[in-house]
C-alpha cells in the first residue's frame, strides 16, 4: 500500500511542478518576446488556467505524507531529517498562502496586482520545487518500497 500511495504521490507531483513552472516561466517572462522564442510560448497559454488545477495538486500533493521519519531516525540520518523538517514548513507556509494566490489569479490581471501576483506564483514554485527535491532525495535515503 505505501508502495502504491508513493507512485501516486510521485505522478501528483510532477503534474504540480510542470503546472507551477509553466505559470511561473510564463509570469515572469518578458512581455515583448517573440511568439516563436522560448518564453513567447509559455505566454502563447494564459497563466491564469493553471492557478486552480495547481491549488487542487499542492492540496493533493501535501495530503500525502509517507512517513518515513521513523526511518531517518533509525539510521541516523539527522541532516536528512532536517531537511525534511524545512521542507514540511515550507509546505506549511505554502499552503497559509493558497488562499492569497488563489484571490490574485482569479482576477483579470491588471497592473496593481501583477507584482503581487509574481511574488506569489515564485514563491509557491520555489516551495514546490524545494517539497519536490528534498522529497526525491528522502526516497532515495529510504529506498522504494522499503
Amino acid at each position: 500500500m505505501a508502495t502504491t500511495l508513493l507512485i501516486l504521490h510521485g505522478l501528483v507531483a510532477i503534474a504540480l511542478l510542470g503546472a507551477i513552472t509553466h505559470q511561473a516561466l510564463a509570469t515572469c517572462a518578458p512581455s515583448n518576446a517573440g511568439p516563436h522564442s522560448f518564453f513567447g510560448r509559455f505566454r502563447a497559454v494564459p497563466a491564469e488556467r493553471f492557478a486552480n488545477a495547481i491549488i487542487v495538486l499542492y492540496l493533493t500533493s501535501a495530503l500525502f505524507k509517507i512517513d518515513i521519519q521513523p526511518t531517518l531516525e533509525r539510521d541516523r540520518h539527522w541532516h536528512a531529517m532536517g531537511f525534511l523538517d524545512l521542507k514540511e514548513d515550507f509546505v506549511g507556509v505554502g499552503l497559509g498562502i493558497l488562499p492569497a494566490y488563489w484571490f490574485c489569479w482569479r482576477r483579470p490581471a491588471d497592473s496593481q496586482h501583477n507584482h503581487i501576483r509574481t511574488t506569489l506564483t515564485i514563491l509557491l514554485a520555489f516551495i514546490v520545487w524545494w517539497s519536490f527535491i528534498v522529497g526525491h532525495v528522502m526516497n532515495d535515503i529510504r529506498g522504494f518500497g522499503s
